[in-house]
């Protein structure tokens, strides 16, 4: 399995080609709509005021509502962009974006508009590929749920990385703010107002789960189960870090404290704890695999900023306008689900367990 995103931010459709998908898939596309649905912008006071409604074509691959084995090429049209805005701050490299490095990578002929091939803009058809990655592994009862487990240092509860139960999962996917604690969702929330209202913008941790996975699937080395995870997660845009289980609270830990305990269940054998988040030396363990991921904060912001006119190569002050989210982590929960999802997909294959 793999996939290959294609388009620009301001270009006429955004699209993925995902090779490697079995025949005979039923592709439920109200799976994948909803799905869209929730990384869409324009839904709430959070989110960009771009309006795109992300209804996908599919050009090939599925035939009668099933996947044919053949390459999946799905496309989503871009419907409301406003390109002049970036006409007159052209050539001025945003702060935190990829317009310096990807001049210089493609020696000043990308695609700078809302920019380009670097825009989250790319991850409507990553969800799709995900969608598509999720209804795979549904067929070996694998599910795979997020929430927003921090924005700027307000935090939510963690999920129990024990008992974490699917019915859990489908409730916060629910959510129009994907927190397990309401609550604390609402403390979150006027963070974020403080930041839009001081034209700035904030950045936060969404925390992921996978169930279902059985012991044995990943490898040691380059192959490792986290190694296959972090490379898809770092394909998002604005993920800046990523952890497995306790993750850096291991540095405050005691090998007492840290290692998990080995238990004959009914079932086979448990851990008694999950503080190695699912997988060891690289192997899953066949406890819920549990991770989180650092989202920055919006570059984009209203802010005045210092930054250098790649034309003249000046000094010069950068004002960005336009229509930007204060915080894209609400957001990004269906994103990292995407990326999960493709990832635990690759990580079966590679261990011979077959997704199907």
């Amino acid at each position: 399995m793999k996939y290959m995103l294609f388009g620009e931010s301001h270009g006429p459709a955004v699209g993925v080609v995902l090779e490697g998908v079995p025949p005979g898939i039923p592709l439920e596309e109200g799976l994948i709509r909803r799905e869209l649905e929730r990384r869409a912008p324009g839904k709430n006071r959070f989110s960009t005021p771009r309006r795109e409604e992300d209804a996908f074509e599919i050009l090939s691959g599925v035939f009668e509502g099933k996947t044919t084995g053949t390459p999946l090429c799905a496309l989503i049209r871009n419907t409301d962009v406003k390109s002049g805005d970036y006409e007159k701050t052209r050539y001025l490299a945003r702060p935190g974006h990829a317009d310096y490095t990807g001049h210089v990578k493609y020696r000043g002929f990308e695609d700078y508009r809302g920019g380009g091939h670097f825009s989250g803009r790319l991850t409507a058809p990553l969800v799709f590929a995900g969608s598509v990655a999720r209804q795979v592994l549904a067929g070996r009862s694998i599910a795979v749920g997020a929430h927003i487990l921090e924005i700027h240092g307000k935090e939510d509860a963690s999920f129990d990385p024990v008992n974490i139960l699917p019915e859990q999962l489908a409730v916060v996917a629910g959510k129009a703010f994907p927190v397990l604690d309401d609550k604390c969702g609402t403390d979150m929330m006027l963070e974020i107002d403080q930041a839009r209202e001081a034209r700035d913008s904030v950045g936060g941790v969404v925390e992921c789960a996978v169930l279902g996975l059985p012991a044995g699937a990943g490898a040691p080395g380059q192959d490792s189960a986290e190694s296959i995870l972090s490379r898809h997660l770092f394909a998002v845009p604005a993920v800046k870090g990523v952890s497995f289980g306790a993750g850096f609270r291991f540095s405050r830990m005691l090998g007492s404290e840290a290692n998990d305990p080995i238990r004959q269940g009914e079932a086979g054998i448990i851990l008694e704890t999950n503080h190695s988040g699912g997988i060891n030396g690289g192997i899953t363990n066949a406890m819920p695999l549990v991770f989180s991921v650092v989202i920055r904060p919006t570059p984009s912001i209203g802010l005045p900023q210092r930054t250098v006119n790649l034309e003249t190569g000046e000094n010069a002050e950068l004002i960005i306008e336009g229509r930007h989210d204060p915080c894209i982590v609400p957001r990004a929960v269906p994103v990292i689900e995407a990326a999960a999802a493709l990832a635990v997909w690759e990580i079966l294959e590679q261990s011979g367990e077959g997704a199907v």
